[in-house]
């Protein structure tokens, strides 16, 4: 018997393999108006597609009331083949035309605030100078959504990944140091022992630290446990930074955003052979069958960048 999705694909141009997509885009958005806003189109263009794709293949893909959507019997057995065929249409394409493939589409990035607002803007327009066919929605959030739900393609995650759902890349990790400022230090006793550190008031950032923190000697090996009650919390690293010159606290933060202020005596680094665990810089991306040529070489740019941008490549003055 002829399965009518191939036979529908070979007798038709790519316009069908855009159907395909579409139909797909539906089914994992979850809805009409989902898949629509994901696309950057509107709802009745992805009905009509809907309705092109099922008229030319003689079945009924999705059962559709006021309140609920889900795929008919003949429509799961075709987005199961809908994938095998997008993910064998890109292989088939680039195996044939190669590095002459120009990716092209959206894609829908989330980076965490601090990095996304200045040390991942230059990667990014180096990605993006590569494959000008490709335009990139840039969303600046320290906390990660529901992909697909939210349609993001992948996302730049600083800490450990907890979410067994999704693929995730390890790309460089982030160097801490603890600074404060000269004003702050000037109100106390001069410190011998991190663990002196304890009677200071603190700033947190609560995805990271809340009210401890692990120091080791990065010589003998010797741990030191910091236990502290934050005088400021808060998730944002630039408000903290400031806060820190400021002399409302100490921090323990990432040092590619405070050189800057070590090299004007803002602030200062504290105990410096001390070293808190760096912060592991992952890319992260649902599980699916078929991964656009965007994201992949969008990954590819970001395991080149990460490094430099994180300070991995660079030696931190002691002061």
């Amino acid at each position: 018997m002829t399965n009518p999705l191939s036979t529908a694909v070979v007798s038709t141009s790519s316009d069908r393999i855009e159907l395909i997509q579409t139909f797909v885009r539906i089914v994992q958005a979850g809805s009409l108006s989902a898949a629509a806003a994901q696309l950057g189109t509107t709802q009745p263009t992805i009905s009509r597609r809907l309705q092109l794709l099922e008229r030319s293949l003689g079945l009924r893909l999705l059962q559709r009331s006021t309140h609920a959507m889900k795929l008919t019997e003949d429509g799961e057995r075709c987005y199961e083949r809908a994938l095998d065929l997008l993910a064998g249409w890109e292989s088939f394409e680039f195996d044939l035309r190669g590095a002459a493939v120009q990716a092209s589409g959206s894609l829908r990035v989330v980076v965490p605030n601090a990095f996304g607002q200045k040390q991942l803007i230059g990667p990014l327009a180096q990605f993006m100078r590569r494959h000008p066919g490709i335009t990139v929605e840039w969303q600046l959030y320290d906390r990660i959504g529901d992909f697909i739900e939210h349609g993001i393609d992948c996302a730049i995650q600083v800490g450990e990944v907890s979410d067994p759902s999704v693929v995730s890349i390890h790309l460089a990790e982030v160097p801490r140091i603890l600074v404060a400022a000269p004003a702050l230090l000037a109100q106390f006793p001069a410190l011998s022992h991190p663990r002196e550190l304890a009677t200071l008031p603190w700033l947190a950032i609560p995805q990271f630290y809340r009210r401890e923190i692990t120091l080791r000697h990065s010589a003998s090996g010797e741990l030191c446990v910091l236990n502290f009650q934050p005088r400021l919390s808060s998730d944002s690293l630039y408000a903290l930074r400031h806060a820190a010159m400021e002399g409302l606290g100490v921090l323990l933060g990432s040092a590619w955003m405070l050189q800057e202020h070590l090299s004007d005596t803002s602030l200062v680094q504290l105990f410096p052979d001390w070293e808190a665990a760096s912060l592991p810089v992952s890319i992260t991306y649902p599980y699916a069958r078929f991964y656009p040529a965007r994201l992949r070489h969008f990954i590819e740019t970001m395991r080149e960048a990460m490094p430099a941008a994180v300070g991995n490549d660079m030696r931190w003055p002691i002061h």
